[in-house]
């Protein structure tokens, strides 16, 4: 039925022999339709079934990776059925080169040498690896080279080279540190003339300890703070300081403490006390 073959069909081949193919359900297929991929690498060869579909949440097969994959100089034919309970499912199938699928894996063995007298640094690397082509007149290289301290600036230097597996970088600064990468792509032959994979980041060159900026402002950091200090020190030694930040007078307090009168009359009438005792019982005595 139409409107029921898969769409948005794809496959792309990397780290030299694995491959992942993808697709989405037809519009008007049926929710339980299940898809099969078949693959044919050559005409001498058989056509053989994904061994490993990648599936979505209702277990359907929306896609197959593959291992041990061969890139050889003929087509390779792709066919991807379909099967359901409620209608027909047409077929899709795809004729690819298998090479202009493949994403080219890093340059090798990534070098940069800046030593001696020199004022040039010796870029070298070798070849991608890949399972059809060991001509090194296949590729094209990219050298994209920056400053460590700052990698997301415009690049500092990048050049394109044909065949050759080195490059001479001229405006090296011995002061400065960089970061080189390195990446390829097919030049005629049966590779991808597609950009590959970066290489992984290589510094050379020596780390500034401390940028210019950072060290200006430094410096005047501590100069301001050093002359806030001779300041205070002249003005303290010099009687400026009293003369600039006068002491204050404590204010005088306007209430007068009265004398305790209750105290000293309680003291005198226990002194009184023991005389009148004395003078009753005399007195009764007497009687």
């Amino acid at each position: 039925m139409p409107g029921t073959a898969i769409k948005n069909f794809s496959c792309v081949i990397y780290n030299v022999s694995l491959m992942n193919c993808t697709w989405h359900e037809g519009r008007d297929a049926p929710g339980d339709t299940q898809y099969f991929l078949y693959w044919q690498n050559s005409r001498e060869e058989e056509e053989k079934e994904c061994e490993l579909y990648v599936k979505d949440e209702n277990g359907r097969h929306m896609g197959c990776h593959f291992q041990n994959v061969t890139i050889k100089d003929t087509i390779t034919y792709f066919v991807v059925n379909g099967s359901s309970k409620d209608s027909l499912i047409q077929f899709y199938d795809q004729y690819i080169d298998l090479y202009t699928i493949e994403k080219l894996p890093p340059p090798l063995n990534v070098t940069a040498n800046c030593g001696g007298i020199q004022k040039d640094c010796i870029i070298q690397w070798q070849r991608p690896q890949i399972s059809h082509s060991s001509k090194d007149r296949c590729f094209i290289y990219e050298v994209d080279i920056k400053h460590k301290a700052n990698p997301e600036e415009k690049t500092k230097d990048t050049y394109i080279t044909e065949r050759k597996k080195n490059y001479t970088f001229q405006n090296f600064n011995k002061k400065k540190r960089y970061l080189l990468k390195i990446r390829a792509a097919g030049n005629g032959c049966l590779v991808n003339t597609a950009w590959g994979e970066w290489s992984a980041p290589v510094k050379f060159g020596n780390e500034e300890v401390i940028s210019p900026s950072v060290l200006v402002l430094l410096l005047i950091a501590v100069a301001t703070l050093l002359a806030a200090i001779l300041t205070i020190f002249f003005c303290k030694r010099t009687g400026y300081w009293k003369a600039a930040f006068p002491q204050i007078p404590e204010p005088k307090n306007a209430f007068r403490v009265l004398p305790d009168t209750t105290l000293e009359t309680e003291c005198k009438m226990q002194s009184i006390t023991p005389d009148t005792e004395e003078i009753i019982l005399v007195a009764e005595v007497m009687k």
